[in-house]
């Protein structure tokens, strides 16, 4: 199982980063998917999820209203956009698939992608 992230890069306040992640699952519907974030000296935490389907969607107060977790399961992907970055965005995201549909419990994610670097200058 592989998951890996891409996108991440140098943004300006303000700005919007796509990040995506491709997934190499068997079965990539039966797991619900998260984006997680770790910024230096900080505890990893959940930014956003989204269910098997991605009908029913999660996210964290400090990102709700400007990041949006997306999945395409016929290609095996998930996404997230980031607009209205902020400074405080800063950090290594990574995507995590987890066993449960909608899950906001770092535990339940069985498999993690290496993460890509997101920095947002102000």
């Amino acid at each position: 199982v592989q998951l890996q992230a891409s996108g991440g890069g140098l943004v300006q306040a303000g700005g919007s980063l796509r990040l995506s992640c491709a997934a190499s699952i068997l079965r990539f519907s039966s797991y619900g998917m998260g984006w997680f974030r770790q910024a230096p000296g900080k505890e990893r935490e959940l930014v956003a999820a989204a269910s098997r389907s991605g009908d029913s969607l999660s996210y964290s107060d400090s990102v709700k209203g400007r990041f949006t977790i997306s999945r395409d399961n016929a290609g095996k992907a998930v996404y997230l956009q980031m607009n209205s970055l902020k400074p405080e965005d800063t950090a290594v995201y990574y995507c995590a698939a987890s066993t449960l549909s909608l899950s906001v419990t770092t535990r339940t994610y069985k498999y993690w992608g290496r993460g890509t670097l997101v920095t947002v200058s102000s």
